[in-house]
């Protein structure tokens, strides 16, 4: 399909795409919009709540790189994961197939992806976590549960259970949660078959539960990669959905791997 190319008056392409999937109905669903020009806020924050899905891409190009946003269905966010596999996916397949790495710059900064055979590679900030043992009262009674550690990044907290099993079946009270000051909460444990699981939450921004949450694992996998003494860890997400990640630890970056699987390419129409 070649680069962007601008619809007819108020139309616009929009892709949906599973993102940390190998098959449709599975990973992260993420909605994907190229643009020649950037669109207003308060409209790409209404296509974003139309969609109602937990992330939707915005893009640009820039020279030779990508500007992208990432909006929830209530907000704006500086950093997205599973959105921006969705969004490389989306041009190494459609816009630009014979790229083989993809610069955005971002509210976060420099990100980059790259093809890295049936996978994609994002490169993102590492985020180090920081104890956070005064609030340990407080996040047990938020996910009803006995936390073996809380921590905090520069975004979310990090709590930490001891099995698997306590991960799978804690039921959190969103209405404490949201009094939290942070972006979410993510809840980890070592894993059964991978080497750490999570799930993550998010109901400030309107998504109760993530699916498979990208940006989480620039924490997640700072902390596990220390506690295993691993710098390749394998990952799972325990949401309905379910999504697997494969993270790699550098000195100040985290390298995410990912799959991405295409539901669904459409137009919308503006007001």
């Amino acid at each position: 399909m070649g680069k962007i190319t601008a619809l007819a008056g108020n139309q616009r392409t929009l892709y949906q795409i599973d993102a940390f999937a190998d098959k449709v109905f599975s990973g992260n669903p993420a909605a994907v919009v190229p643009l020649e020009n950037w669109l207003p806020e308060d409209t790409m924050q209404h296509i974003a709540m139309e969609n109602n899905l937990s992330e939707t891409a915005f893009i640009v190009k820039e020279g030779e790189r990508f500007a992208i946003r990432w909006f929830t269905p209530t907000a704006e966010v500086d950093l997205c994961g599973h959105a921006t596999l969705a969004t490389a996916f989306v041009i190494f397949r459609y816009l630009e197939p014979d790229t083989q790495e993809i610069e955005f710059d971002s509210r976060s900064g420099l990100l980059s992806v790259t093809r890295k055979g049936s996978k994609m590679r994002m490169d993102f900030p590492k985020d180090l976590p920081q104890s956070l043992s005064k609030q340990k009262g407080e996040i047990d009674g938020v996910i009803g549960g006995n936390t073996v550690a809380v921590m905090k990044g520069k975004d979310d907290i990090l709590a930490i259970l001891a099995t698997q099993l306590e991960v799978e079946k804690i039921r959190p009270d969103f209405g404490l949660m949201s009094k939290l000051d942070c972006r979410g909460l993510i809840v980890s444990a070592v894993g059964e078959n991978y080497d750490f699981v999570s799930r993550c939450f998010y109901p400030n921004y309107g998504v109760n539960e993530d699916p498979v949450t990208g940006s989480a694992h620039c924490l997640l996998a700072p902390y596990w990669s220390e506690v295993l003494h691993k710098k390749t860890l394998n990952a799972r997400q325990l949401s309905r959905r379910g999504g697997s990640l494969t993270c790699k630890v550098g000195e100040n970056r985290v390298y995410i791997s990912g799959t991405c699987v295409p539901y669904m390419i459409g137009e919308i129409t503006l007001p």
